[in-house]
């Protein structure tokens, strides 16, 4: 079966975007090639990075990048991973398909915990709910 590629786009390419390029590197490598990018760049999220090692997968090594920064990438699936690139993601050509997968912001919901620990318990929720669906592909994407 020739990869599938993927592209997950998010605002700034700092946390959900990130999370789930590692994810379907880690867990579907051997069907999909999958980047990540943002409408802007933020930089890695460093909650988000700890919060992967949790489950053993290390996206230190990335970086946040910009969505000019693939243009000569030919996607079979672009995947919006929030409402505000869903809402602003630019136009493909060809035959890339887009899907709109929104995740809560775990950065946003963070901003108010009394705590370390339950700032990280949102990073660890969207966490999950990203690896539930990285695991659901390639099947989940052709699904209305």
């Amino acid at each position: 079966m020739p990869h599938l590629i993927i592209l997950f786009l998010c605002t700034g390419n700092s946390c959900r975007s990130q999370m789930a390029e590692g994810f379907a590197r880690h867990l579907r490598g051997n069907i999909i090639e999958p980047y990540s990018a943002g409408i802007e760049t933020h930089g890695l999220n460093r909650n988000a990075v700890n919060v992967m090692a949790e489950v053993g997968i290390d996206i230190s090594g990335h970086r946040s990048k910009h969505i000019d920064e693939l243009k000569g990438i030919t996607f079979d699936y672009v995947v919006t991973v929030c409402d505000r690139a869903n809402e602003t993601c630019p136009f493909f050509p060809g035959p890339t398909k887009r899907i709109h997968k929104g995740f809560d912001d775990p950065p946003r919901l963070a901003a108010n915990a009394a705590s370390e620990e339950e700032a990280l318990g949102h990073y660890r929720r969207v966490r999950d709910e990203i690896k539930a669906f990285v695991e659901s592909m390639p099947g989940v994407l052709d699904k209305p």
